[in-house]
C-alpha cells in the first residue's frame, strides 16, 4: 500500500510544537504561582514567547521531515530555533523593560518545553520508521542511468526500508540515450513517480538538464547521484556559479549551526549548574578547606580550542605541592589524592568549577578533556591524529572519559583518544545528552578515581 501522508507532517509538528510551547508555559506558571492563570506580566510573556516561536519557527522550517530521517538533524534544527527564539525573548523582555516577568518562570518554561519536544519529536520519528517498515506512506520512486551505481542504490534502500522508498522503474543510460524526449516523457511520467533519481557516470549533459526541466513542470523532485563512495570522509557540497564542487575531508569541521547550538547548550546548563548548585558549591568548599591544608580550588593550565593555553578549575583534590617533582598523572591509589579528595574523585564533584571554565567558553559540557601540553607532546610523537582533537572545543566530560576513564600513562590516553576521534565524526546535540546521561550514572554509581 502506497498512502500518502507526508504533505500533512509540517503543519502537525508546528502545531504541536506551538501546543508544547504553551503546555510548558502554563506549567510554568503553575509552578511559580499555584494556578494556571497568568500573573502579573505572564500573559504578555505567554504571548510574546507564542509570536515569536511562531516567526522563529517558519524561519528556520524546524517543523519540516525530511528523508531519509534523521532524528539528530531535525534535533539540531529544533535548538537553533530554540535559542533564536530565546535571545528574541530576551531581548524584547530587555527593551520593554518587562522586569516582573518571573525569570525562575522564564528558565522553567524553556527546560519543560525542551524535555516535551525531545519526547514528541522521538516518538514521531519511531512511529514514521514503523509505519514505513510496513509499507506505509511510502514514495515511488524511477532510477535513470548507469546499472552499478543504480544497484547500489538499490540495496541501500532494501536494507533501510524506513527510507519509505518503493522502485517503480529502472533505465539505463543506453536505453534513455536512444529514446526521443516524447518517449522519454511518456515512458518517465506514465509511472506518476514522487522522486527520479538520476544515477550518472558519463549521463548527457544535454539529456541531464532536459530531465531537471521536465521535473519541474511536472513537479517531481529530481536527485542525483554520483559515482563516488565515501566511507570516512566528509563532504561539502560547494557550488561555484553553476560548477557543483564536493570538498572532501577527513576531518570534520563543525557547522556554524551545531557550534551555536552547543554554545547555546553550553550556557544554559552552566548558568544552571552554577546558580542552582550554589549551596552544593558552598558546602564543597568549606569540606575541602578544612579537611587539608591548602585552597579550596585549584587551577592548572591545559590546552584548548586551536592549541590555546587556559586554567581549568577543580575543587581540590591532592595535597599541595603533589606536583612538585613534575608533572604526573594520577592512579588507583596514587597517595598523593587526600581522603576527602578521593571521595570527590569517585563522584567526580572536583570537577564541579568548571562549568566556570564553560560559562566564559574555554570549555563544553561534552569534548574531548583537555590535557597538559607536557603530555600532549609525548601523545603527538606517537600518535599525530590526536592533533584533531585540538580542533574542538575541550569538554568536563566526553565519551572517553564515559567509556575509558582516566588514563593513568600516555598509552592509556592514546586508547582513550580512539573514543574521542569517534565522536568527532557524530557530534550532535543527540549524542551530547546521550554521553551526559551515561556521565550521570557515573557519578551516582561512584565510578570515577
Amino acid at each position: 500500500m502506497s498512502t500518502r501522508y507526508s504533505k500533512y507532517l509540517p503543519g502537525f509538528i508546528f502545531l504541536c510544537d506551538l501546543l508544547l510551547l504553551n503546555i510548558a508555559g502554563y506549567s510554568a506558571n503553575y509552578i511559580e504561582f499555584s494556578t494556571y492563570r497568568p500573573q502579573n506580566q505572564s500573559a504578555v510573556f505567554i504571548l510574546v514567547v507564542n509570536a515569536v516561536w511562531i516567526f522563529t519557527s517558519f524561519l528556520s522550517q524546524s517543523f519540516k521531515v525530511r528523508r531519509p530521517l534523521l532524528l539528530k538533524d531535525n534535533f539540531n534544527r529544533f535548538m537553533l530555533t530554540l535559542i533564536y527564539h530565546l535571545l528574541i525573548v530576551f531581548g524584547f523582555l530587555y527593551f520593554f523593560k518587562l522586569y516582573e516577568v518571573s525569570r525562575v518562570m522564564l528558565i522553567i518554561t524553556y527546560i519543560i518545553f525542551f524535555g516535551l519536544v525531545v519526547i514528541h519529536r522521538s516518538f514521531l520519528f519511531l512511529s514514521l520508521d514503523f509505519i514505513r517498515r510496513k509499507g506505509y506512506n511510502h514514495r515511488k520512486i524511477i532510477i535513470v542511468g548507469d546499472e552499478k551505481i543504480a544497484k547500489r542504490l538499490i540495496h541501500s534502500f532494501s536494507d533501510h526500508p524506513e527510507y519509505g522508498y518503493d522502485l517503480a522503474d529502472f533505465i539505463s543510460e543506453d536505453q534513455i540515450l536512444k529514446m526521443p524526449e516524447n518517449e522519454i516523457v511518456e515512458v518517465l511520467f506514465s509511472k506518476r513517480p514522487d522522486e527520479i533519481f538520476i544515477c550518472y557516470k558519463q549521463l548527457n549533459d544535454d539529456l541531464l538538464k532536459n530531465l531537471i526541466r521536465l521535473g519541474d513542470i511536472h513537479f517531481i523532485k529530481i536527485k542525483v547521484v554520483s559515482d563516488l563512495m565515501l566511507s570516512n570522509s566528509f563532504a561539502t557540497l560547494v557550488n561555484y556559479h553553476n560548477v557543483p564542487v564536493l570538498h572532501l575531508t577527513s576531518n570534520q569541521e563543525l557547522p556554524l549551526k551545531i557550534r551555536l547550538i552547543k554554545r547555546g547548550f553550553d550556557i544554559m546548563f552552566s548558568s544552571l549548574v552554577l546558580i542552582g548548585g550554589s549551596p552544593v558549591f558552598i558546602i564543597l568548599y568549606f569540606i575541602t578547606r578544612f579537611t587539608s591544608k591548602g585552597p579550596a580550588f585549584y587551577k592548572q593550565e591545559r590546552i584548548g580550542l586551536n592549541e590555546k593555553p587556559f586554567h581549568i578549575y577543580k575543587f581540590r583534590s591532592m595535597w599541595i605541592d603533589a606536583e612538585k617533582h613534575g608533572p604526573q598523572l594520577s592512579s588507583d591509589h596514587d597517595p598523593r589524592i587526600t581522603s576527602w579528595g578521593r571521595i570527590m574523585r569517585k563522584s567526580r564533584l572536583d570537577e564541579l568549577p568548571q562549568f566556570w571554565n564553560v560559562f566564559k567558553g574555554e570549555m563544553s559540557i561534552v569534548g574531548p578533556r583537555p590535557e597538559r601540553q607536557y603530555f600532549i607532546e609525548r601523545i603527538l610523537e606517537h600518535t599525530p591524529t590526536y592533533r584533531k582533537l585540538l580542533r574542538v572545543k575541550p569538554g568536563i566530560t566526553s565519551i572517553g572519559q564515559v567509556h575509558y576513564g582516566y588514563a593513568e600513562n600516555v598509552e592509556q590516553m592514546r586508547e582513550r583518544m580512539r573514543y574521542d576521534l569517534v565522536y568527532l565524526q557524530n557530534v550532535s546535540l543527540n549524542s551530547d545528552l546521550n554521553i551526559i546521561l551515561k556521565t550521570l550514572r557515573v557519578v551516582v554509581q561512584g565510578k570515577g578515581k
